[in-house]
């Protein structure tokens, strides 16, 4: 992150302090300034960006509490700027290389404080990104109102948006309902900030004042990408999208400035040892699975013909066809049109409503989906 002398020396002077880093080069935080480390990367090579940029506070002096001790806030050098034209020339040049940088599918999240999230928003748009989604994360646990004059800050917002209105995003949706227990994920997210054992610290003091909870960055990557994709982070801070990413199985590359959070970061990353089974962080969807229409199984012999269907209580029964259609008593069709049919209802999945019937009561009803996943393995 950037103070008002490091953004005018590095906007005249390019590619000052930038480390080495090669197309290839992923999974490590490189030091130096994020716009020059993405001008030096491929187009098009990451899928999904996560930035917490400078918040821009405009602090004057210190922040005290009714006891008069200080507040620990963000008055670092790398969060001001001279005015808001300065942050927003700032905010498009990173912007910019972030949309350069990302593939077409590909998507970004920018979180912020009322601060800077409108303006960094009306850039994004201005941009060409487009806007699928803005999160309120609401704080448990915020930092009150010391001074009693406005409303306790008690969240941030963050936006998710697509490089542009033709991109094809992804959105697990399934893995967030059922992080959800099973419910439809909202975008008002309830989350502690960051604290005990995972908040750094250095002398009784935090290592770095926005630090993000690692709870927060799980459900960020986790929504938006699958195990081995790339993840940018070009404020990496102390490093909690890489620790999180490793976690999940995704790639990574951190971009800092800061010296000292680098070392910080690198030393948090050498305690994680990341996934150790990638099916248990990938989150297949149903638009990802492989079609497989009733009338395969049938051919393939997994249900052969004549089999008796049944619902669940049995009050409903129909007989397999070689073409993959089955028979009731008084209807003919396919899984779905018979199932609804047989019920007096609008529409039915098939899939879910038949079972297949041991004539002699031998085995238990087997849901026919249960054969539809057999011939998916088998066609992976």
């Amino acid at each position: 992150m950037y103070s008002n002398l490091d953004v005018a020396t590095l906007l005249r002077h390019g590619h000052a302090m930038v480390e080495s880093i090669g197309p290839f080069d992923v999974n490590r935080v490189v030091h130096g300034n994020c716009v020059d480390v993405m001008e030096r990367l491929p187009a098009g090579c990451v899928d999904m960006v996560f930035a917490d940029p400078p918040y821009n506070l405009q602090l004057k002096g210190e922040l005290l509490r009714p006891d008069h001790s200080r507040v620990d806030a963000v008055d670092e050098a790398w969060d001001h700027f001279a005015d808001f034209a300065a942050y927003d020339a700032f905010t498009r040049r990173w912007l910019a290389a972030v949309r350069r940088v990302l593939k077409p599918d590909g998507t970004l999240w920018v979180i912020g404080t009322y601060h800077n999230i409108f303006r960094v928003g009306t850039i994004l748009q201005d941009l060409g990104y487009w806007v699928l989604n803005d999160i309120v994360w609401r704080k448990t646990n915020p930092m009150p109102n010391f001074r009693g004059r406005r409303f306790t800050n008690a969240h941030e917002t963050l936006i998710w948006c697509s490089r542009d209105r033709k991109s094809r995003p992804r959105f697990n949706y399934h893995a967030m309902k059922s992080l959800n227990d099973d419910v439809q994920m909202r975008s008002d997210w309830l989350i502690p900030v960051c604290g005990g054992a995972e908040r750094l610290k250095s002398q009784g003091q935090r290592s770095h004042p926005t630090q993000k909870p690692e709870a927060l960055l799980h459900r960020v990557i986790l929504s938006s990408s699958r195990p081995n994709e790339l993840i940018l982070d070009p404020f990496f801070g102390t490093g909690t999208t890489g620790v999180v990413a490793r976690r999940l199985g995704r790639r990574f590359l951190g971009i800092e400035f800061e010296k000292h959070y680098v070392e910080l970061a690198e030393e948090r990353l050498s305690k994680e040892n990341g996934a150790a089974d990638v099916s248990l962080v990938d989150s297949v969807e149903r638009r990802d699975e492989i079609r497989v229409a009733f009338g395969t199984l049938v051919e393939r012999g997994l249900v052969p013909i004549g089999t008796i269907l049944c619902d669940q209580k049995e009050r409903y029964m129909a007989k397999v066809a070689a073409d993959g259609s089955i028979t009731s008593a008084d209807y003919r069709g396919s899984i779905h049109q018979v199932g609804a049919r047989v019920q007096n209802a609008d529409a039915c999945n098939g899939w879910q409503f038949w079972f297949i019937k041991d004539p002699e009561n031998k085995i238990p009803k087997t849901s026919i989906d249960v054969f539809r996943q057999r011939a998916r393995a088998d066609l992976q």
